[in-house]
């Protein structure tokens, strides 16, 4: 993995893309030689989670899992944590939130067109949807013959902060981890400013002005929404957030919802939970909390 290292005005930047995202560390430091260690340990650590989480290789615990043909596998500890979410974010969201609805992207391809598949096809794939036909008790797992787990929704957000862990234990700098738009901070600059992010309005033109300004000196920020992936077809517009006990997107969600949490994956778990409720998005995070920005 290639990290490309630029030297800015208030410290180091350290990029590289990792998960199918553009990624980055902010780093608050004076030199190159500890910009490149703290920058390579991040991307490592990126390239670590890919690696093991992906459902495109065949040499890590998911396809041991979706290759087991009903056996029971068991699992590494780290791998149960996100099915122990996975699990509550299930039972949190009625069913909404699934992470063997994966199988749907086989005909869902949010790639702006209007390549919207039949109710039929869909209807077709839902026997191979639903947690609830999951058997799960730590560390051992039992996935039907014929479905799949996917936890792509959880991944990035768990890789933002396995960084910002990672970070934390190397080094006392001021950092922001970024990782697609979902991100941490680890405290205030030296000179005492926090970190200054933007999110997108959707269908913004200029990114500038399409943002909403923010500060963050500690915590986590997601955002959940449809602004690059979509399917058009006869004036209706598919988000890519799909019910899992539907086979289909959400209907009258936001277009966006960015939710600020003590974790990236806390914040991005709820931010994807409040697009699932549709139009009743305000009210779900409302009545949990959280501080959170939604655009329509």
């Amino acid at each position: 993995m290639t990290v490309a290292l630029q030297q800015r005005p208030d410290g180091w930047q350290a990029a590289f893309a990792a998960m199918a995202s553009p990624c980055e560390v902010l780093l608050d430091v004076d030199t190159r030689d500890e910009a490149a260690a703290l920058g390579e340990a991040v991307a490592g650590e990126a390239l670590r989670l890919e690696r093991m989480l992906s459902r495109y290789r065949d040499d890590n615990v998911i396809h041991a899992i979706n290759h087991a043909a009903g056996r029971p596998v068991i699992v590494d500890d780290e791998t149960a944590g996100l099915l122990d979410l996975a699990d509550h974010c299930f039972h949190l969201s009625n069913g909404r939130f699934d992470v063997t609805a994966g199988v749907l992207r086989r005909l869902w391809r949010f790639d702006g067109s209007a390549n919207v598949p039949t109710r039929e096809a869909v209807r077709a794939l839902l026997p191979l949807v639903g947690w609830d036909k999951v058997t799960w008790r730590r560390p051992e797992l039992t996935l039907p013959s014929g479905m799949e787990i996917d936890l792509g929704g959880l991944g990035k957000e768990y890789a933002v902060d396995r960084a910002a862990q990672l970070l934390a234990l190397r080094s006392s700098t001021a950092a922001l981890v970024n990782f697609g738009g979902d991100l941490r901070a680890l405290g205030t600059r030296r000179d005492g400013r926090p970190w200054r992010v933007g999110v997108e309005a959707p269908g913004a033109v200029d990114a500038e002005r399409g943002a909403v300004d923010l500060e963050l000196a500690q915590g986590a920020l997601a955002t959940s929404g449809d602004s690059r992936r979509f399917l058009l077809k006869d004036g209706i517009r598919y988000p890519h957030i799909l019910d899992a006990r539907t086979g289909w997107p959400v209907t009258r969600a936001p277009r966006s919802v960015t939710v600020l949490a003590d974790t990236c994956l806390e914040a991005g778990a709820l931010a994807t939970l409040a697009m699932l409720q549709g139009a009743g998005a305000r009210a779900f995070l409302a009545g949990g909390g959280a501080t959170h920005w939604v655009l329509d």
